[in-house]
């Protein structure tokens, strides 16, 4: 599965001052890394539009262990859970410094009424999220951790002088968190790809050396 949704999006083209047009009640919030920004459960008052910056959308198990749906960045947008005012369905935490665009519900409830262009591409933007979610549960249904574990690396490597390289520094339990396991399991499978000459972690970036195994 993807870590991050199709790029494209309502808001992907638009400057800030565009979105003020849009949303006159609109209001730009600033927020370090590392920071909270929404709960799972929180009031669903208002959409949020990445300016700057990156974000991730996580669930929290009872045991404190953390799973990453999604990874978000600027253009994209979260909360549009907006639309039926339920409780927020996962936490966003900013992955870097991050600034949004914040459209209370009366301003996306007029662009949804008023604009049926923006109407219908955010519709099939919630589709293609739900798609994606459901690619998640597959995986983490199907898959065993190494399975995900492949799944997450063939997904985020780029080509990189003839290598194919995931490029966001991630810790094996950031690692863990993107693909629902353990971050034991992942540090064994780690050590012993590494071991094979199948990849290299230089500064918690992975290059991928040759054709992974199919099994572990």
């Amino acid at each position: 599965m993807p870590d991050t949704p199709p790029d494209a999006g309502p808001f992907s083209h638009l400057e800030e001052s565009h979105l003020r047009e849009l949303a006159p009640h609109g209001a730009l919030r600033a927020f370090p890394k590392n920071t909270v920004v929404l709960n799972e459960g929180d009031e669903t008052s208002s959409l949020y539009v990445i300016l700057s910056g990156r974000v991730k959308v996580y669930m929290t198990g009872e045991d404190g262990r953390e799973l990453v749906v999604a990874t978000l960045k600027a253009g994209e947008y979260f909360g549009e859970l907006v639309i039926d005012g339920g409780p927020r369905a996962a936490s966003i935490a900013t992955l870097e410094p991050s600034r949004f665009f914040i459209l209370p519900h009366t301003d996306v409830e007029g662009l949804m009424s008023g604009n049926p262009a923006f109407a219908q591409e955010l519709i099939l933007k919630l589709i293609g999220k739900v798609r994606a979610l459901n690619a998640k549960v597959r995986d983490l249904a199907l898959k065993d951790v190494y399975g995900r574990f492949v799944g997450f690396l063939e997904t985020n490597a780029e080509d990189q002088n003839g290598e194919r390289v995931v490029t966001e520094a991630l810790t094996q339990s950031e690692i863990a968190a993107r693909i629902g396991g353990s971050r034991e399991m992942v540090s064994r499978i780690v050590r012993d790809l590494t071991a094979g000459a199948y990849i290299a972690v230089e500064s918690k970036r992975i290059r991928i050396l040759k054709k992974l195994p199919a099994h572990w």
